[in-house]
């Protein structure tokens, strides 16, 4: 069974074409210029290697890929571009870099709530060649699962990028969890500790009571910015198999396709944002573990530089 016509034939897939278009132009404009200052400041102007500046590379490395693929996907939205050895190579990288951008803002909760939580244990288990490691097996690991489990492929759907068929796509929803929903219980596990740990702060002068509200703010913001950017997405992955399990009609399926491609469109914008945002987290944590015995011994970010003086993101992680 193939629900394509439906989809296809509406007036609603051109506009939704076009609005497409108009979102991942300043997406891909802005995310190149951010990505391209963080890497040169990540790669070039910071001199102490740390877990935090290798996981920042990673995730820019991540980030560029990402905005690689998004002409291509508009391209082949717009044109119903079929299923070719291009189309294999785009959706290979994209499917590559979108979890490997979640699991490394996982890795820096992760590396975070280790050093405030476990401070004096932490210098074990946290280093900048164990970070490289890390990053460098989740590379690997989710390269070759992406390559040998294409999402689209001739023998399941006619288009690229389109899901048509009424097959439940068991490889999608394998990869929603182990690319997404795990992700989300580690990171929001991390977060709640580590909000924990810094209330746990009592008699505070101004200052440090001022740094810790904005340490907490951010980890707060970080966490909810990362669920609204890519819960919906994988929500919708959840639904379109439940519905394809159950034989539900095309009109439903193509319903919760369209969302899906919207939902899409917040994912892929995190690029654009994280590879800043994190620098101020980064900034934000050195201030406030300084103020929390016996933190103070411990180095746990690289040194303040300011990317963009006059221009403070939303925090992303």
């Amino acid at each position: 069974m193939n629900c394509s016509n439906l989809s296809d034939t509406t007036a609603a897939q051109e506009k939704l074409n076009l609005l497409q278009l108009i979102i991942y132009i300043p997406i891909t404009f802005f995310g190149v210029i951010f990505n391209i200052i963080a890497f040169w400041v990540f790669c070039c102007k910071l001199k102490k290697w740390t877990e935090t500046r290798v996981y920042m590379i990673n995730l820019v490395v991540a980030d560029c890929f990402l905005l690689f693929t998004l002409p291509f996907i508009v391209h082949f939205h717009r044109t119903r571009h079929p299923i070719d050895k291009l189309c294999d190579v785009i959706q290979t990288i994209y499917f590559t870099n979108m979890p490997v951008s979640i699991y490394i803002i996982t890795l820096i909760a992760v590396d975070r709530f280790i050093a405030i939580k476990y401070p004096l244990k932490a210098k074990n288990f946290r280093s900048p060649l164990k970070a490289a490691v890390s990053c460098g097996f989740l590379w690997i690991i989710i390269i070759i699962y992406a390559y040998f489990n294409p999402r689209f492929t001739k023998e399941s759907e006619e288009m690229c990028f389109r899901k048509t068929s009424a097959d439940p796509a068991k490889t999608t929803l394998l990869s929603s969890i182990l690319g997404f929903f795990i992700p989300l219980v580690i990171l929001s596990f991390c977060s709640i500790q580590v909000i924990r740990c810094l209330k746990m702060k009592k008699n505070m002068s101004p200052p440090e009571e001022t740094s810790i509200h904005k340490a907490l703010w951010i980890v707060s913001m970080n966490l909810s910015v990362f669920i609204i950017c890519f819960l919906p997405f994988n929500v919708g992955l959840l639904v379109r198999y439940a519905m394809d399990a159950a034989e539900a009609a095309c009109s439903l399926r193509n319903n919760a396709s369209l969302f899906i491609r919207v939902a899409a469109w917040v994912a892929n914008s995190n690029c654009c944002l994280d590879t800043l945002c994190y620098y101020f987290v980064a900034k934000e944590f050195q201030e406030a573990s300084s103020l929390l015995h016996p933190f103070k011994s411990l180095n746990l970010h690289p040194p303040a530089i300011s990317l963009t003086p006059s221009y403070t993101p939303t925090p992303i992680l």
